[in-house]
């Protein structure tokens, strides 16, 4: 290709959805007699997790969202945090439960996030919200793959983004006749959204380690996913031209660079769009998991999603 892609702004599409939600929270909020409530349990003293904490809360102001910040030791008791969670899932005013990950050993994140009520899911990471998902029913989506679907969705649009635009202005893309394809299989972000390009009519392809020929099934693909976690993983040469290109990873290089599993330079010499690492997929999903905890409060008060 000899045009320049379109670069897919994480921060920027973050800030339109910061406006939608902050519209919608001004609206419903005198209605229902309070504004939705976030719920965020840390565990010790993880500097990354301290970090990620920060910065949703920060995002939440933005929103309108209330916060409930829950700091707890890193040696808690099983019991201690059991009793938490559970104080969570019966408070009338908390609308999303975020558990922080990873937790401390030698406690069991998988098992904690179980015992987060479905309906206060804020991550859609419960077993029974990813079973809907895959059923094609109403309820949390995992945080990662919606930001993927909107920064596809501002893909295949003719918008610019400006510092009025919301997700209103941003129409659903229709994604029958288009291949895609997933290079990463996990339960946070490989599988769910497969199932989201699913949901559009997209016809898709999981990739993974044991696939055969990999650059080649990757160059017959319309859009490609990067979700594997292996720094540059995907070279110039297996983009399609024109195809799109959202790149999940995140990996730190010897000499602390930060990239993401795709070749962003060769790459972006044959997409139409792509996703910038840092500053692409990843303001995304803090935007989701605020998006989440809105609509739950919409379920929770008989509002119409």
């Amino acid at each position: 290709m000899t045009d320049a892609p379109k670069i897919l702004d994480g921060k920027k599409l973050s800030q339109a959805v910061a406006r939608t939600l902050n519209k919608k929270i001004n609206t419903l909020a005198p209605t229902v007699g309070r504004p939705p409530g976030l719920a965020v349990i840390l565990v010790g003293e993880n500097p990354a997790s301290k970090t990620y904490v920060a910065a949703k809360h920060r995002f939440a102001k933005e929103c309108g969202v209330r916060t409930f910040d829950i700091k707890l030791p890193d040696n808690v008791s099983e019991r201690e945090l059991t009793q938490v969670i559970n104080d969570l899932n019966t408070n009338i005013e908390v609308d999303g439960i975020l558990l922080q990950l990873p937790l401390p050993k030698p406690l069991d994140g998988a098992h904690f996030t179980r015992m987060i009520a479905p309906e206060k899911d804020a991550d859609g990471l419960h077993p029974l919200n990813q079973g809907l998902l895959m059923q094609g029913l109403p309820a949390p989506r995992s945080c990662t793959p919606l930001g993927v679907m909107t920064m596809l969705d501002l893909a295949l649009s003719n918008i610019s983004l400006n510092d009025t635009t919301t997700l209103e202005d941003i129409p659903l893309a229709s994604l029958a006749g288009k291949s895609a394809i997933v290079i990463g299989r996990s339960q946070l972000v490989g599988k769910p959204v497969g199932f989201l390009l699913l949901e559009r009519n997209a016809t898709v392809t999981f990739a993974h380690s044991k696939t055969h020929d990999l650059p080649a099934v990757c160059r017959a693909a319309d859009i490609v996913v990067a979700a594997v976690g292996v720094p540059r993983l995907v070279k110039g040469e297996w983009i399609k031209p024109g195809a799109i290109v959202l790149d999940v990873g995140i990996n730190r290089t010897d000499d602390g660079k930060l990239v993401g599993d795709v070749d962003y330079d060769a790459a972006a010499s044959l997409a139409s769009a792509i996703t910038p690492v840092p500053g692409g997929v990843g303001p995304m999903t803090v935007a989701m998991l605020m998006s989440n905890t809105v609509e739950n409060f919409e379920r929770r008060n008989g509002i119409q999603v």
